[in-house]
């Protein structure tokens, strides 16, 4: 059915773990499937992780601008867990990006080895770029709190007729103004703020949802996250993180039938340890009552990969957004945000975006001709 040509920004742990995923499942596949292939769907409407192509990624730091993309995806300060080391020689040279807020100040406190060192280039001409490189959909990779830089990228798309799947908080495909210039050029556009396979947002929603659904009465729940990547770091800045509490408070509170009052949900990250690298832990508590007002309390612990717990959820986002193209559609693909991002235009409870999103996919796959007669 052809390639997936796809953009990247941001060439940080989260597009490393991307890169090496779309290889390993291709050198991998074994009559169409794995045994254990750590994927929602192998093959999504006719198209497999193998089909997509990186034709095009853009970043800021100098220890990656300028390198193939190969080599630029193992670059500092980039720490996720390496499964595929032997990626083949890429064509894509990673380009000089704008850096706008993509860096806060604070990290410039920090050592070469945990933070950004922004290149002294020009940036490229960014449109350009995405035009020769025919890219279908760039992905945003940005850090949190890039509220202008990843305003400025979806400008870019918006005028060069490529689709927008927003990884990061920056409400884009939620906010009715700029979902509906999306929609008026013609563009679908997935986001905002991609959930994990199986993180912390996630298992948050369907334990309090299961609360719910089985007549507890939540009265307070916490989620404090740690880790030790550049978004950690970066996040330690209170004044980026104001959209990343949002989404992932938002994400929670959709799925009570009454909202928390403020003071009783706390979410979001809470600290950066070094040391734990790109392995995320969160502690989870629900304070709730159960039958006869009698209280009943529960505590996790997860432990994560955090960028790799997000690239089957990526893979997925492009091959729906390829569909989509295919089909004509423009503005934001709801069942599809919904399904695979913490702050979609539309929340709904995740077996329901899951539903919507099997028949969105069932719908762009081609129905086998009629034999003759029939």
């Amino acid at each position: 059915m052809g390639r997936i040509k796809i953009a990247l920004v941001g060439v940080g742990n989260c597009a490393s773990a991307l890169v090496q995923g779309i290889e390993y499942y291709c050198r991998n596949q074994s009559n169409g499937q794995l045994e254990n292939p750590g994927l929602m769907h192998y093959n999504l409407g006719g198209y497999c992780p193998g089909d997509i192509e990186v034709v095009a990624a853009f970043d800021i730091d100098r220890r990656k601008v300028g390198r193939p993309l190969n080599e630029a995806v193992f670059a500092k300060p980039n720490c996720t867990q390496v499964f595929q080391a032997d990626l083949p020689r890429s064509r894509v040279r990673v380009a000089m990006g704008k850096v706008l807020d993509g860096v806060s100040e604070h990290m410039k406190a920090y050592s070469p080895e945990r933070t950004f060192l922004v290149a002294e280039e020009e940036p490229c001409d960014i449109e350009e770029v995405l035009r020769r490189s025919e890219a279908e959909m760039l992905l945003n990779y940005l850090p949190v709190g890039s509220e202008e830089a990843a305003r400025f990228y979806a400008r870019c798309c918006l005028n060069t007729g490529i689709s927008f799947i927003n990884c990061m908080p920056t409400f884009i495909a939620s906010d009715p103004k700029w979902e509906g210039r999306f929609k008026e050029e013609g563009i679908p556009i997935i986001g905002d703020d991609i959930k994990a396979q199986l993180g912390a947002t996630i298992l948050h929603r369907t334990l309090a949802k299961l609360f719910t659904d089985r007549g507890i009465k939540i009265d307070r729940t916490y989620q404090l996250n740690t880790g030790g990547n550049t978004d950690f770091l970066n996040m330690l800045n209170q004044e980026r993180l104001k959209s990343k509490r949002i989404s992932k408070t938002d994400a929670v509170q959709s799925q009570l039938p009454v909202p928390l009052e403020p003071d009783n949900i706390y979410i979001g990250p809470s600290d950066y340890v070094p040391w734990q690298k790109d392995n995320k832990i969160c502690f989870l508590r629900i304070e709730g009552r159960g039958f006869g007002a009698v209280p009943i309390n529960l505590e996790l612990r997860l432990s994560v990969e955090d960028s790799p717990n997000s690239g089957g959820v990526a893979i997925d986002a492009i091959r729906c957004c390829k569909l989509a193209r295919e089909r004509g559609l423009a503005g934001a693909l709801l069942p599809v945000s919904a399904y695979l991002m913490k702050h979609p235009p539309c929340q709904m409870p995740d077996h329901e975006a899951r539903q919507l999103l099997e028949e969105f996919i069932a719908a762009s796959v081609p129905r086998p001709a009629p034999a003759a007669g029939q």
